[in-house]
């Protein structure tokens, strides 16, 4: 198989409808209750996008939805270039700042949380505060958290999705700018070893070479 990760298990991927996964994500998140969802994709996978089609699906339906981008909790320059921009140690581990989200986004919506959250945390492009004020969350809120190597951070959240892409794929659709994070993310995928129960399998694990034909993997 052309692709990051070892699919030790699977049987067959099953196709499934980009309009059905929407709906199945909103669907999984109870309504009257707060629910947090992972959308894990690298970059090149556009995962925010998803996250927001997905959101714009949960609000037609009544449900407030708002999305984080893990792009706006990134870590200050000062620590994500400490050595080099292409550093890929750095980027698997000293980039995001998957802490702050957990403070900020996370634990303020579980039980006994103060019920709001903070969208964004710093402005990648200005490296400066984002400046953003905590947003409140009505009890039946989703926020779905969305962006490059989020599994396997032990975050506590109701539903997780990985847009899968091959390696060939992820090369394919990556900038010449960021070819130096294809690597880091394929070991990532590589570390997330499902056959022997050890890493966090997501809820739904799609591939994604194609978005318009995406399907589930399935055990």
């Amino acid at each position: 198989m052309d692709g990051p990760g070892k699919m030790v298990g699977v049987v067959q991927p099953v196709p499934i409808f980009p309009d059905l996964l929407v709906e199945s994500i909103v669907d999984s998140c109870p309504d009257g209750a707060r629910s947090i969802v992972v959308i894990d994709g690298a970059d090149a996978a556009r995962p925010v996008d998803f996250a927001t089609r997905t959101a714009e699906h949960a609000r037609s339906r009544g449900r407030p939805a708002d999305i984080v981008d893990l792009h706006d909790y990134v870590r200050p320059a000062s620590i994500r270039f400490e050595y080099s921009r292409t550093d890929e140690l750095s980027y698997r581990t000293l980039w995001f700042d998957y802490d702050a989200l957990v403070r900020e986004v996370i634990a303020p919506l579980r039980p006994g949380g103060g019920g709001h959250f903070l969208p964004r945390l710093w402005d990648e492009a200005t490296d400066r505060s984002a400046r953003a004020r905590t947003v409140p969350a009505p009890a039946n809120q989703i926020v779905l958290i969305a962006g490059p190597m989020l599994l396997g951070r032990g975050l506590n959240v109701d539903l997780s999705v990985q847009l899968r892409l091959s390696a060939s794929a992820l090369r394919r659709r990556t900038s010449d700018a960021d070819q130096w994070t294809c690597a880091p993310l394929l070991a990532y995928y590589d570390g997330l070893d499902y056959s022997d129960g050890s890493a966090e399998r997501p809820d739904l694990l799609v591939r994604w070479d194609h978005p318009d034909r995406p399907a589930l993997e399935r055990n």
